[in-house]
């Protein structure tokens, strides 16, 4: 009787010790995703689910959806993977509901807050590409899932003032900063572009046509067709784009002075149009892509 008392309770230490220890293999899928490695994280956490020795734990099956979902927004990856879309989230929601697995939400909640915010990036795209059902059924698939975890808020909103100068050419920018900061507070609405709700590249594309230049409407197509800078380079009117790490998802318009933190205006999806310091960002700062000129 002793003895098994003895087995049962090594058995529970055993037990426990496994799924509060930090294990190395998890540890790097969750290095690797931060990283925006998707492809590599949905391919090793494919391999834990095949070794028995990781059966104790959900976390293979949390990055393998994850990364997933993430993957799938690149449209070639999907092709590929037609059935990803649903079966991710059906994993998702398989581990969100067991004991372990809300723990395991709890402990990554970030995580989730920036998937949540790439995924309805990803809604605000297929919206504009004038696929609706796709996107109202993933929005739906979103809001389900997610109940109770938000969206990231941006974490600093500078004032900025600009200094007077006698510069034609940074007047002008100046002055299309003006007009974008006029729509503070406009909220975030998917595929919009006007002032009744404006989504990122909705946005872009309406401050910009009111000094005369046309934009491209999706995120990814104003890229390909700005002038590419580089980032010491990019200021007061320039664009900011990012990536969800398989493809552009989102885009700002740089309001900072050469040689200052950068800051862009944009529509966040947590808070309409608004302001926010990229460079002290754990969310923007990792994700930018790349910057783009479209005014002299």
């Amino acid at each position: 009787m002793k003895l098994f008392r003895l087995i049962l309770v090594v058995a529970i230490v055993v037990s426990s010790h496994s799924f509060f220890a930090q294990v190395p293999a998890f540890d790097k899928l969750e290095m690797l995703y931060d990283q925006q490695h998707y492809g590599i994280v949905y391919r090793k956490a494919n391999r834990l689910l095949d070794n028995p020795e990781y059966d104790f734990s959900q976390i293979p099956k949390y990055y393998k959806a994850i990364s997933a979902l993430q993957l799938a927004q690149n449209p070639y990856w999907k092709e590929r993977h037609k059935n990803t879309i649903d079966e991710s989230f059906e994993l998702l929601t398989k581990v969100k509901s067991s004991a372990k697995g809300k723990l395991i939400f709890e402990a990554h909640y970030y995580e989730l807050s920036s998937l949540r915010t790439d995924l309805e990036s990803w809604v605000s795209d297929l919206k504009r590409q004038g696929k609706q059902e796709e996107g109202k059924l993933l929005a739906n698939k979103i809001a389900s899932l997610f109940e109770g975890i938000g969206v990231l808020e941006d974490v600093k909103t500078p004032e900025i003032k600009y200094e007077a100068t006698t510069n034609v050419k940074l007047k002008d920018r100046i002055e299309i900063i003006g007009f974008a900061k006029k729509q503070l507070g406009v909220p975030y609405v998917s595929a919009g572009d006007n002032p009744s709700g404006f989504d990122c590249s909705g946005f872009t594309t309406y401050v910009m046509n009111n000094s005369g230049v046309k934009l491209p409407r999706r995120a990814k197509d104003q890229y390909e067709a700005s002038q590419k800078i580089k980032e010491k380079d990019a200021q007061i009117g320039d664009l900011v784009f990012f990536s969800n790490g398989t493809e552009i998802s989102h885009v700002g318009i740089i309001i900072s002075e050469l040689g200052k933190p950068k800051t862009m205006i944009h529509a966040s999806s947590s808070k309409g149009i608004s302001i926010v310091e990229i460079d002290s960002s754990n969310y923007w700062k990792p994700r930018v892509a790349g910057y783009g000129r479209f005014v002299p």
